[in-house]
């Protein structure tokens, strides 16, 4: 027997000998690939967005690779711990996107157990034409009703005026994304959605690190939503989280994330709540499996624990990537401060936005049209983005769908017809940058 013992803690000790020299040579081959990278103005493309991934993310994906942990696990609730810290809510729970956030979250407000008050089919959802899909998409997949407001443009976030204006007899909820890292005014909208007896979904997938009358974003609403594909702030490759300081909504959540199920046991436990054979769940037999007992019709929208793995790695350099982007935003706006026929971006007011991108809308009287700067930016191998999916009501998708507009949709339509975005993401450099403000630069001259 002992020396079976000896022979099991050689074995130990070999194995982990072994991980620490392959992590050891995960880091030389991280290095060994950006020793190998530089940067050829006109050659080398300048990304609109993208994941800054280092060494240390690198490490964290082979490791957790190395033990299959191939199901949410350790890291993820780790990660779920951690986010709730760094975003200040009490609840997170990860999802596999931050689309599948924003469907649960205005998806959990429908569950019998919000009570009479529950978001029913017909209500109205207030919620802004000019944005992403995913924000809007949950209101129509739940059977109720846009009513879209404008933005500013400048700003491009609507105000709280628009939001009271739009406020009418069947509405039942708000639901607003932070344009590009601006924030929207959440503390007045809040402010509104408590007055009228409205539910507040805060779709903060772009602006993670931001703040609004110094209080960060993602805390003003009922639920707020994460994304961290890798255009975003932090990144997982795919996943998101919703957030919420209510741990019966919280619940709720869980089960619909997790198909459904009543019990909330983690993956690999067994009898959390000590009464797995021993309730009664509607027409089933008494004491059947509370394992599989369902109280909602839910999805599987769970991440991974090697998605998670990178999460936490990720999160540790969020003031880093914070950083950053607010520093190549003003790189670019003093840069191109000044220009003729660009209208550029402004801080909502009160706010401190973590910028996602830089927005530049061509005015009116501008002698060219986005089409010619957007080509030749790329042309040049700088990548560009239009808002989003501009005025929503003009995109083939909702053809045919119910929704209600209130007021003028005018500055949406701008957008759709003269707006774009540059990046400000980590990734770039100083000289990238000078670059993108070089060529504005020589495009707008060109045209006076």
């Amino acid at each position: 027997m002992g020396e079976e013992r000896a022979s099991w803690r050689r074995l130990e000790a070999m194995m982990g000998d072994s991980q620490d020299l392959i992590l050891e040579l995960v880091r030389e081959y991280h290095r060994e690939r950006e020793r190998s990278r530089r940067f050829v103005p006109g050659e080398t493309l300048v990304m609109p967005s993208g994941a800054d991934l280092n060494e240390d993310d690198r490490v964290a994906l082979v490791e957790a690779a190395l033990t299959l942990r191939i199901a949410a696990g350790p890291s993820a609730l780790a990660l779920e711990r951690e986010l709730g810290r760094t975003l200040r809510r009490r609840k997170v729970h990860l999802t596999n996107s931050g689309s599948s956030a924003n469907l649960l979250a205005l998806t959990a407000l429908t569950q019998p157990e919000i009570g009479a008050g529950r978001l029913k089919p017909g209500d109205e959802i207030v919620t802004v034409a000019a944005g992403f899909p995913t924000t809007v998409n949950p209101i129509l997949q739940n059977q109720m009703v846009p009513v879209f407001v404008d933005v500013e443009l400048g700003t491009y976030n609507t105000t709280a005026e628009r939001v009271a204006e739009a406020i009418g007899p069947r509405t039942r909820g708000i639901m607003i994304a932070h344009a590009l890292g601006n924030p929207f005014p959440a503390a007045e909208v809040a402010e509104l959605a408590a007055e009228h007896g409205l539910f507040f979904v805060e779709d903060n997938c772009d602006g993670v690190d931001a703040k609004y009358r110094g209080r960060p974003t993602g805390t003003f609403g009922d639920f707020s939503t994460v994304s961290f594909y890798p255009a975003h702030h932090l990144t997982m490759g795919e996943g998101g989280c919703v957030t919420t300081d209510r741990p019966r909504l919280a619940r709720i959540v869980e089960s619909l994330r997790d198909w459904g199920r009543d019990c909330w046991c983690e993956p690999g436990d067994c009898d959390t709540c000590g009464k797995r054979y021993t309730q009664q769940f509607g027409d089933l037999p008494y004491g059947y499996d509370h394992k599989y007992t369902f109280s909602h019709v839910g999805y599987n929208m769970k991440t991974t624990d090697l998605q998670a793995a990178l999460g936490l790695s990720q999160l540790k350099r969020l003031p880093e990537f914070g950083a950053a982007r607010r520093r190549n935003w003003r790189r670019l706006r003093e840069g191109l401060d000044g220009l003729p026929g660009l209208l550029l971006p402004e801080p909502t007011p009160g706010g401190d936005p973590s910028w996602f991108g830089f927005v530049i809308t061509v005015t009116a009287d501008a002698p060219f049209d986005r089409d010619e700067i957007v080509a030749h930016l790329e042309d040049r191998r700088i990548g560009t983005r239009m808002l989003f999916a501009g005025n929503l009501t003009r995109q083939p998708a909702y053809r045919g769908r119910e929704y209600r507009v209130s007021g003028s949709l005018a500055n949406s339509d701008a957008i759709t017809a003269r707006t774009f975005w540059i990046g400000v993401f980590p990734g770039l450099t100083d000289e990238m940058i000078d670059y993108v403000i070089a060529t504005v630069r020589d495009f707008v001259t060109s045209r006076r």
